[in-house]
């Protein structure tokens, strides 16, 4: 049983779509690095053609991933793409921070991954993401709709942009059917609802 499902947050349905959200330890701002976000990026396009990973939206901020996700009833389920998806971004980002002279604070990343990595039996040196993802299952278009708003508003509430669109690292640009986005999602269908036009 992992720490999200001790805490009454678990995956019960492997192939129902979930909001999600992968946290960085101490809240660090590993995402502020271009590099880093393009780990992320590359890593969900792999899981979206190996591992039957369905995207519907996602954003991310500084610190933190939000994802609307479900997987192919032919896949594994989305612990397993989880769980492969949050290991290999572990390595990528570990190797990253170690090897590249672009990481100016690379003694102090070692010294807060270590540190975290002492309260989690699982991580023997280091620790990059918090256990806990928060699943929580989407079955009506309402609160669907408002996790995906959420998710889009993000980077507007933390003042990092003044509209969703213009956001490079989100779906939101998918959404209103603009032709430079980071990754293809699969949009959830709602027709028009108040300024979003979901095809």
């Amino acid at each position: 049983m992992t720490n999200s499902e001790k805490k009454g947050y678990r995956i019960a349905n492997q192939y129902a779509a979930y909001f999600l959200t992968f946290t960085v330890v101490g809240w660090v701002d590993l995402f502020t690095r271009k590099e880093c976000r393009n780990i992320i990026i590359q890593s969900l396009k792999y899981c979206q053609k190996n591992k039957g990973l369905i995207l519907n939206a996602y954003v991310i901020m500084p610190s933190h991933i939000h994802l609307i996700v479900r997987a192919e009833e032919a896949s594994k389920g989305l612990s397993s793409i989880i769980r492969d998806f949050k290991s290999h971004t572990f390595r990528e980002l570990k190797k990253f921070i170690l090897n590249s002279k672009k990481e100016s604070r690379r003694d102090w990343l070692n010294i807060v991954f270590n540190y975290h990595a002492k309260y989690n039996s699982n991580n023997t040196h280091w620790q990059i993401w918090k256990q806990d993802n928060r699943p929580k299952i989407l079955l009506h278009p309402k609160f669907t709709m408002q996790k995906i708003r959420y998710i889009h508003n993000n980077p507007v509430v933390d003042d990092i942009v003044e509209n969703p669109e213009d956001y490079l690292y989100s779906s939101s640009r998918n959404y209103l059917d603009y032709d430079d986005t980071m990754i293809s999602v699969t949009i959830i269908d709602f027709g028009v609802q108040e300024g979003y036009v979901f095809i």
